[in-house]
């Protein structure tokens, strides 16, 4: 049985460390690369950075945010926001991340998805999908920071994004995000019991329970969290114990 990762996630905006509630709202929390020492230090088995306005300024922000993270801290970097092209995907490669995280450019020209994991290989590669429950049952991909509807059932999108080359999904639930009452667990479970691929359930960590949760009937790989952690709620350790307790695998903090 493969460990379960707890990913420490962290949205950005400029140079400042952001968090919301459904992707709206944004508050300052503060600088990005102090909470990934800290995290690092608490043990976390990866970041995942998130530019939250890249794809509406289109630009990704993120490189030298990237590159003094990754001077410091020697665990998987995962990077995402405003990734639309090979060469995007390539600095931040050479910036040191470790993976690449594509939503927006993906839904627009998916080719892009089979190219990098050509060039990179399909681990660098992470579909990244932000989803909203259908009215009439289901989940609906978003675009543009969870601005842009696409008409994409949000499962079947993961699907085809993983046959074409994606290597892991993130999954984050806008009607869960910030609100700290738990994981969206049908939709993690759905995608997980159709793709052939970690999935990172993303959006509504507000304890210890909704990881278990998520984890055992969800069948997420890696847990994102961001509030509980950026709030000082818990640490990683704490969460990691917790899973432990619960007879969930978890790498040591």
């Amino acid at each position: 049985m493969t460990s379960v990762r707890v990913v420490a996630r962290l949205d950005v905006k400029g140079a400042n460390l952001i968090k919301g509630i459904q992707l709206e709202g944004l508050r300052v929390v503060g600088d990005p690369n102090e909470y990934a020492r800290s995290y690092y230090a608490q043990g976390a088995d990866e970041l995942l950075y998130i530019d939250a306005v890249a794809s509406l300024y289109g630009r990704n922000n993120l490189l030298e945010i990237v590159k003094r993270t990754t001077d410091e801290i020697f665990i998987p970097v995962t990077v995402g926001g405003g990734v639309r092209s090979i060469d995007d995907v390539r600095q931040l490669l050479r910036a040191g991340a470790d993976k690449v995280a594509i939503n927006t450019a993906a839904i627009a020209r998916p080719e892009l998805i089979t190219e990098a994991a050509r060039a990179f290989g399909s681990q660098c590669v992470v579909i990244s999908i932000v989803a909203k429950r259908r009215t009439g049952g289901g989940w609906e991909a978003y675009t543009e920071g969870g601005r842009e509807r696409t008409g994409l059932d949000a499962v079947e999108w993961a699907c085809r994004a993983v046959d074409l080359g994606a290597g892991e999904v993130l999954i984050t639930s806008v009607d869960q995000e910030g609100g700290r009452q738990g994981y969206d667990i049908e939709l993690t479970a759905a995608t997980s019991n159709r793709c052939a691929v970690p999935v990172i359930a993303s959006g509504g960590a507000g304890a210890v329970d909704h990881l278990r949760s998520v984890v055992r009937d969800g069948g997420a790989n890696a847990v994102a969290v961001a509030s509980i952690l950026h709030f000082k709620q818990a640490s990683v350790s704490d969460l990691k114990r917790g899973l432990s307790e619960a007879g969930i695998l978890v790498r040591p903090a």
